[in-house]
């Protein structure tokens, strides 16, 4: 079965992504490496089927840098309270694991989120389903239906957050209306 030839526009973000990341595996980012991984990536991209990343083509750094200033924040503070609930809570602390469907089907934002939830400590994605956009997370101190629901709207804000920096166009004005809604 032959697949349908990607463009190397289409296909280039992968092949860059692939390539940092082969550097920062080998902890080695000379060009001769990076040359080699470049070969590999490309060789890796023509015999695996890879989807390509659909980028929507905007990034607004004016959403990132205060994004990445809570993202960092929000990691301390889920630090302090993930030690003090292994320190004076211990086994007695309850866990749910919780679904979450996303606004967006793009596999970029839906992956993003996932990794930004699944950094901050307390939360991590078990589970995608990519048919509906639906995270599955387990997560900390979840003892009632308002915290379940503290735990969606935390997902969709950060949702929203990657979607105003990077997401579609339409996506972001998804989000504006629901926003003044």
């Amino acid at each position: 079965m032959s697949r349908k030839r990607i463009s190397l526009r289409q296909e280039l973000p992968l092949l860059v992504w692939l390539v940092v990341v082969w550097g920062a595996l080998w902890q080695d980012f000379s060009p001769g490496n990076l040359l080699f991984g470049a070969l590999l990536a490309v060789g890796v991209a023509r015999l695996f089927y890879l989807p390509p990343v659909e980028l929507s083509g905007r990034f607004n750094i004016l959403y990132a840098v205060p994004f990445a200033l809570v993202f960092l924040w929000k990691v301390v503070v889920a630090s302090a309270q993930v030690l003090y609930l292994a320190t004076v809570r211990g086994p007695k602390v309850t866990n749910a694991v919780v679904a979450v469907r996303l606004r967006s089907h793009q596999d970029l934002i839906v992956t993003a989120t996932g990794h930004v939830i699944s950094l901050i400590p307390g939360s991590l994605v078990v589970e995608v389903d990519r048919s509906t956009s639906t995270l599955y997370l387990h997560a900390l101190n979840i003892t009632s239906p308002e915290d379940v629901e503290g735990l969606r709207n935390e997902v969709r804000s950060i949702e929203a957050g990657l979607i105003r920096i990077m997401g579609s166009r339409e996506e972001l004005e998804a989000v504006r209306m629901e926003a003044a809604a």
